[in-house]
Protein backbone atom coordinates (compact mmCIF):
# COMPACT_ATOMS: atom_id res chain seq x y z
CA UNK A 1 0.00 0.00 0.00
CA UNK A 2 1.14 3.42 -1.05
CA UNK A 3 1.85 5.59 1.66
CA UNK A 4 -1.23 8.80 1.94
CA UNK A 5 1.24 11.46 1.94
CA UNK A 6 2.94 10.99 -1.05
CA UNK A 7 -0.26 11.46 -3.00
CA UNK A 8 -0.77 14.53 -2.43
CA UNK A 9 2.58 16.15 -0.95
CA UNK A 10 2.10 19.73 -2.16
CA UNK A 11 -0.81 20.04 -0.94
CA UNK A 12 -0.62 18.85 2.37
CA UNK A 13 3.03 20.66 2.84
CA UNK A 14 1.08 23.91 1.08
CA UNK A 15 -1.60 23.97 3.54
CA UNK A 16 0.54 23.22 6.46
CA UNK A 17 2.46 26.66 5.79
CA UNK A 18 -0.14 28.27 4.70
CA UNK A 19 -1.49 28.07 8.28
CA UNK A 20 1.35 28.79 9.81
CA UNK A 21 1.79 32.03 8.45
CA UNK A 22 -1.39 33.24 8.61
CA UNK A 23 -1.11 32.19 13.08
CA UNK A 24 1.98 34.02 12.70
CA UNK A 25 1.29 37.19 10.71
CA UNK A 26 -2.15 37.68 12.52
CA UNK A 27 0.13 37.03 15.89
CA UNK A 28 1.82 40.07 14.83
CA UNK A 29 -0.93 42.35 13.60
CA UNK A 30 -2.62 41.88 17.37
CA UNK A 31 0.90 42.50 19.10
CA UNK A 32 2.34 45.85 17.02
CA UNK A 33 -0.71 48.36 18.55
CA UNK A 34 -0.08 46.86 21.60
CA UNK A 35 3.37 47.06 21.79
CA UNK A 36 3.14 50.58 20.10
CA UNK A 37 0.68 52.08 22.99
CA UNK A 38 3.03 50.35 25.91
CA UNK A 39 5.36 52.43 23.78
CA UNK A 40 3.45 55.97 24.09
CA UNK A 41 2.21 55.44 27.48
CA UNK A 42 6.27 54.98 28.57
CA UNK A 43 7.32 58.32 26.77
CA UNK A 44 4.38 59.76 28.95
CA UNK A 45 5.50 58.86 31.96
CA UNK A 46 9.36 59.79 30.97
CA UNK A 47 7.94 63.33 30.20
CA UNK A 48 5.75 63.82 33.24
CA UNK A 49 8.56 62.63 35.32
CA UNK A 50 11.43 65.17 34.04
CA UNK A 51 8.31 68.03 34.06
CA UNK A 52 8.28 67.06 38.25
CA UNK A 53 12.07 67.20 38.68
CA UNK A 54 12.20 70.66 37.01
CA UNK A 55 13.10 73.04 40.05
CA UNK A 56 11.20 76.00 38.60
CA UNK A 57 7.87 73.30 39.45
CA UNK A 58 7.19 73.86 43.45
CA UNK A 59 4.12 74.06 45.33
CA UNK A 60 5.42 77.69 46.16
CA UNK A 61 4.48 78.67 42.37
CA UNK A 62 0.87 77.73 43.03
CA UNK A 63 0.67 79.79 46.17
CA UNK A 64 2.04 82.86 43.97
CA UNK A 65 0.01 85.51 42.16
CA UNK A 66 -0.90 87.06 44.84
CA UNK A 67 0.57 86.69 48.42
CA UNK A 68 3.55 83.96 47.01
CA UNK A 69 5.29 83.02 50.02
CA UNK A 70 9.17 84.00 48.75
CA UNK A 71 7.22 87.66 48.51
CA UNK A 72 5.76 88.08 51.85
CA UNK A 73 6.54 91.06 53.56
CA UNK A 74 8.91 89.23 56.31
CA UNK A 75 8.03 90.11 60.25
CA UNK A 76 10.57 89.05 62.96
CA UNK A 77 9.52 87.82 65.94
CA UNK A 78 10.62 90.59 68.14
CA UNK A 79 8.21 92.74 65.75
CA UNK A 80 5.36 90.22 66.16
CA UNK A 81 6.27 90.71 70.18
CA UNK A 82 5.83 94.41 69.88
CA UNK A 83 2.43 93.64 68.57
CA UNK A 84 1.37 92.23 72.07
CA UNK A 85 2.48 95.54 73.70
CA UNK A 86 -0.68 97.34 72.71
CA UNK A 87 -3.85 97.37 70.76
CA UNK A 88 -2.55 100.90 69.46
CA UNK A 89 1.03 99.37 68.73
CA UNK A 90 -0.30 96.85 66.58
CA UNK A 91 -2.79 99.56 64.60
CA UNK A 92 -0.34 101.53 64.31
CA UNK A 93 1.81 99.32 62.10
CA UNK A 94 0.55 98.21 58.55
CA UNK A 95 1.75 94.45 58.75
CA UNK A 96 -0.09 94.05 61.90
CA UNK A 97 -2.99 96.01 60.76
CA UNK A 98 -3.20 93.48 58.00
CA UNK A 99 -2.24 90.37 60.52
CA UNK A 100 -5.20 91.69 63.15
CA UNK A 101 -7.93 92.22 59.74
CA UNK A 102 -7.47 88.99 58.08
CA UNK A 103 -8.05 87.19 62.11
CA UNK A 104 -11.37 89.73 62.25
CA UNK A 105 -12.27 88.04 59.16
CA UNK A 106 -12.06 84.60 60.22
CA UNK A 107 -14.40 85.85 62.95
CA UNK A 108 -16.70 87.83 60.39
CA UNK A 109 -16.47 90.83 62.46
CA UNK A 110 -13.70 92.44 60.16
CA UNK A 111 -16.63 95.57 59.58
CA UNK A 112 -15.32 96.54 62.47
CA UNK A 113 -11.73 97.20 61.69
CA UNK A 114 -12.44 98.85 58.02
CA UNK A 115 -14.83 100.88 59.77
CA UNK A 116 -12.23 101.87 62.37
CA UNK A 117 -9.67 102.81 59.26
CA UNK A 118 -12.56 104.94 57.36
CA UNK A 119 -12.71 107.15 60.08
CA UNK A 120 -8.82 107.31 60.34
CA UNK A 121 -9.40 108.57 56.84
CA UNK A 122 -12.24 110.62 57.19
CA UNK A 123 -10.44 112.49 60.01
CA UNK A 124 -7.71 113.14 57.51
CA UNK A 125 -10.46 115.66 55.29
CA UNK A 126 -8.82 118.62 53.88
CA UNK A 127 -11.16 120.74 52.69
CA UNK A 128 -14.83 120.66 54.45
CA UNK A 129 -16.79 119.73 51.14
CA UNK A 130 -15.22 116.26 51.23
CA UNK A 131 -16.93 115.94 54.63
CA UNK A 132 -20.55 115.52 53.67
CA UNK A 133 -20.11 112.97 50.95
CA UNK A 134 -17.83 111.11 52.82
CA UNK A 135 -20.16 111.45 56.00
CA UNK A 136 -22.88 109.95 54.14
CA UNK A 137 -20.83 106.94 52.72
CA UNK A 138 -19.50 105.85 56.11
CA UNK A 139 -22.89 106.15 57.60
CA UNK A 140 -24.35 103.85 54.81
CA UNK A 141 -22.11 101.39 54.84
CA UNK A 142 -21.50 101.15 58.74
CA UNK A 143 -23.97 102.97 60.60
CA UNK A 144 -27.92 103.03 59.26
CA UNK A 145 -30.40 100.09 60.13
CA UNK A 146 -29.40 96.75 57.96
CA UNK A 147 -25.74 98.86 56.29
CA UNK A 148 -24.04 96.26 54.27
CA UNK A 149 -21.53 96.42 57.00
CA UNK A 150 -23.15 97.37 60.19
CA UNK A 151 -21.17 97.47 63.37
CA UNK A 152 -22.42 97.10 66.93
CA UNK A 153 -23.32 100.17 68.70
CA UNK A 154 -25.54 100.72 70.95
CA UNK A 155 -28.85 103.34 70.58
CA UNK A 156 -27.60 106.57 71.64
CA UNK A 157 -24.55 106.60 69.98
CA UNK A 158 -26.16 105.81 66.07
CA UNK A 159 -28.66 108.74 67.20
CA UNK A 160 -25.64 111.27 67.78
CA UNK A 161 -23.91 109.93 64.85
CA UNK A 162 -27.02 110.00 62.94
CA UNK A 163 -27.58 113.82 63.65
CA UNK A 164 -23.96 114.38 63.37
CA UNK A 165 -24.32 113.49 59.22
CA UNK A 166 -26.28 116.71 58.82
CA UNK A 167 -23.83 118.98 58.94
CA UNK A 168 -20.52 116.64 59.54
CA UNK A 169 -17.72 118.30 61.31
CA UNK A 170 -14.51 116.28 61.57
CA UNK A 171 -15.57 114.47 64.87
CA UNK A 172 -18.66 113.55 63.34
CA UNK A 173 -17.88 109.96 64.11
CA UNK A 174 -15.41 110.07 67.47
CA UNK A 175 -18.04 108.58 69.82
CA UNK A 176 -18.62 105.65 67.61
CA UNK A 177 -15.12 104.87 66.60
CA UNK A 178 -14.29 105.19 69.75
CA UNK A 179 -16.90 102.60 70.97
CA UNK A 180 -15.99 99.80 68.31
CA UNK A 181 -12.06 100.48 69.21
CA UNK A 182 -12.73 99.64 72.85
CA UNK A 183 -14.68 96.31 71.71
CA UNK A 184 -11.97 95.54 69.32
CA UNK A 185 -9.20 95.98 72.05
CA UNK A 186 -11.07 94.23 74.56
CA UNK A 187 -12.83 91.33 72.86
CA UNK A 188 -11.03 90.66 69.57
CA UNK A 189 -7.82 91.36 70.35
CA UNK A 190 -7.12 89.51 73.45
CA UNK A 191 -8.22 86.14 70.92
CA UNK A 192 -5.82 87.47 68.38
CA UNK A 193 -2.66 87.25 71.16
CA UNK A 194 -3.90 83.90 71.19
CA UNK A 195 -4.09 82.62 68.16
CA UNK A 196 -1.95 80.03 66.44
CA UNK A 197 -0.93 82.53 63.41
CA UNK A 198 0.36 84.92 65.87
CA UNK A 199 1.99 82.82 67.74
CA UNK A 200 3.89 81.13 65.09
CA UNK A 201 5.02 84.48 64.36
CA UNK A 202 6.39 84.60 68.20
CA UNK A 203 8.11 81.49 68.43
CA UNK A 204 9.92 82.57 64.42
CA UNK A 205 8.53 79.82 62.49
CA UNK A 206 9.67 80.66 59.63
CA UNK A 207 10.80 78.20 56.38
CA UNK A 208 12.38 79.88 53.91
CA UNK A 209 10.63 78.45 51.00
CA UNK A 210 7.62 75.41 50.70
CA UNK A 211 8.50 71.75 49.52
CA UNK A 212 6.52 69.26 47.55
CA UNK A 213 6.87 67.29 50.95
CA UNK A 214 5.87 69.49 53.39
CA UNK A 215 3.50 72.43 53.52
CA UNK A 216 4.74 74.40 56.75
CA UNK A 217 3.66 77.55 58.20
CA UNK A 218 6.00 80.74 57.75
CA UNK A 219 7.35 82.84 59.80
CA UNK A 220 5.97 85.93 57.32
CA UNK A 221 3.19 88.04 57.51
CA UNK A 222 2.27 85.89 55.00
CA UNK A 223 -0.26 83.71 57.63
CA UNK A 224 -2.63 86.71 57.25
CA UNK A 225 -1.82 87.31 53.34
CA UNK A 226 -4.44 87.76 50.61
CA UNK A 227 -6.96 89.70 52.71
CA UNK A 228 -6.90 93.36 52.73
CA UNK A 229 -8.94 96.24 54.46
CA UNK A 230 -11.56 97.15 52.04
CA UNK A 231 -10.86 100.98 52.04
CA UNK A 232 -11.65 101.44 47.73
CA UNK A 233 -14.43 103.83 49.14
CA UNK A 234 -12.46 105.66 51.74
Amino acid sequence: MENPLLLFPQLNISASKDKSYHKVMKSMVKEEPHQASKSGAKQKRNRLSLLLQKPEFHEGDQLGKPGNLTKAASVSPEEAVKWGESFEKLLSEKAGLDAFTKFLKTEFSEENIEFWIACEAYKKCKTTHELLPKARKIYETFIQKDAPKEVNLDFQTKELTSQNIDQPLITAFDEAQNRVYRLMEQDSYPRFLRSEPYLNLVRGKNPSRPTLRRRSRSFTVNDFQGVRPDLTLW
